[in-house]
């Protein structure tokens, strides 16, 4: 069941404008309720990452407007399925969407985990300029990663196959936790990887303001109990 108090976009924002207009015109179509701190830190990080990306090539989406899109938008709609306390962001990349998260939501415990050295490095120099006191990168590979608590919520952007992704990050899931897994269209031969949990696995569309490709969230069960 959707939890109450989030709406998933069905709206277009505008395809001209501030990547701040675009921001705002965005969270409204979702119907994601964020203050004023939060939308500024998002677009300090959208200006922050253009900045680094033209040294340090860590996304394929130049333009400021279009990293609000297909980077922050994108992050912000599986908001209503984040659940419990702690959050492990696998993959991160250029922290996302676990960057986003750990600004929209402040009280969560957010930890980011990459291989990339170059990714990790510009990871941390955002949470240290936007001051995230909830945020933890962590530069490792999923396999070596021991946390000292497990984690409610696994969420994965780009990670490969669903069957591999649950391979690696189950033994991470609290007791009732959850992994999602973010695919622009779930293959069902992926889905037949899990197994018995497929029965109790979810796919939810997603559409994100502005852009019309497919996203869809697979939500599996995972952790003991």
């Amino acid at each position: 069941m959707r939890p109450t108090g989030f709406v998933v976009a069905v709206e277009r924002t505008p395809t001209s404008g501030s990547p701040r207009a675009v921001l705002d015109a965005g969270l409204a179509a979702a119907a994601v309720e964020l203050d004023e701190a939060a939308r500024a830190a998002l677009i300090r990080y959208v200006e922050l990452l253009a900045r680094w990306n033209r040294a340090y090539n860590l996304t394929a989406v130049r333009a400021p407007r279009e990293m609000v899109r297909r980077h922050l938008l994108d992050s912000v709609v599986i908001l209503p399925y984040v659940h419990g306390r702690r959050l492990l962001d696998v993959g991160t990349g250029a922290g996302l969407p676990g960057l986003v998260v750990a600004l929209a939501r402040p009280e969560l415990e957010c930890v980011l985990i990459d291989s990339s050295a170059k990714k990790i490095r510009f990871c941390r120099q955002a949470v240290g300029e936007l001051r995230l006191a909830n945020v933890e990168v962590v530069h490792a590979r999923i396999q070596e990663y021991r946390p000292a608590r497990p984690f409610d919520t696994v969420v994965a952007r780009a990670f490969g196959r669903l069957g591999e992704l649950l391979a690696q990050a189950e033994r991470l899931c609290a007791p009732g936790g959850r992994l999602l897994a973010m695919k622009g269209k779930a293959p069902r031969a992926e889905l037949a990887d899990l197994g018995a949990l497929q029965e109790r696995t979810r796919v939810v569309p997603l559409r994100v303001p502005g852009l019309d490709a497919r996203r869809e969230l697979v939500i599996v069960p995972c952790g003991p109990g």
